[in-house]
């Protein structure tokens, strides 16, 4: 990434959702911001919970020129309309993924805070990888995905990389040298107003 681009909003659903009101929500966000990609991420893993969120969403991505990926579950990729997946193992598997899907699906690997699985996961045909989280989390088990490592990644790799995890405007002015998206999700849909939240979130971007 050239200096003069800007990194993207990579949109990330919460880990539930209600579709009485989600939607609309989703919908307002991506009429406010500019939106590169969304990821649906349920937790649940019921496969008639996740299509029907897919069918929820789908059309609001896809009506907006928004790609809509899938967290995990790249056997419904398909069968959902989506347009790929995003793995949160390194990839270990994509391989066998991208033969499953072709080659125009999107398939992104989750990579913690490692430069050899970033490294596997783009031999093994990923389009993207993700390092995070970039903020502290009680979550996970406190490895920090650190700046040095998205710029090292910026400098030698032309793999565009996400920046995602416990975001703060302060950490997206940091790190907008140095990455190619920002996965942001839980960062805003628990506030009153999450294109509020949205908007002075990745204010250093504007």
């Amino acid at each position: 990434m050239s200096d003069a681009e800007q990194p993207q909003i990579y949109l990330i659903t919460p880990p539930a959702i209600a579709l009485s009101s989600f939607p609309d929500t989703l919908a307002r966000v991506m009429d406010g911001r500019d939106i590169a990609c969304l990821r649906l991420a349920l937790a649940a893993d019921d496969e008639d919970d996740i299509a029907r969120a897919a069918d929820a969403l789908r059309p609001i991505a896809h009506d907006r020129d928004i790609p809509l990926v899938i967290d995990t579950h790249f056997r419904l990729v398909e069968r959902l309309g989506l347009d790929g997946v995003h793995l949160p193992d390194g990839g270990r598997n994509l391989r066998t993924v991208r033969k499953d899907l072709g080659g125009d699906a999107i398939i992104g690997a989750h990579c913690g805070a490692s430069r050899h699985a970033g490294l596997n996961a783009g031999e093994a045909g990923a389009d993207y990888v993700s390092f995070g989280p970039v903020g502290a989390t009680p979550l996970g088990d406190g490895t920090v995905a650190e700046r040095d490592l998205f710029r090292w990644w910026s400098e030698m790799i032309e793999l565009p990389v996400v920046a995602e995890g416990a975001l703060t405007h302060e950490l997206i002015e940091d790190f907008a040298p140095v990455a190619d998206f920002f996965g942001i999700g839980p960062e805003i849909w628990s506030e009153e107003d999450p294109l509020a939240a949205l908007l002075r979130l990745v204010a250093p971007l504007d």
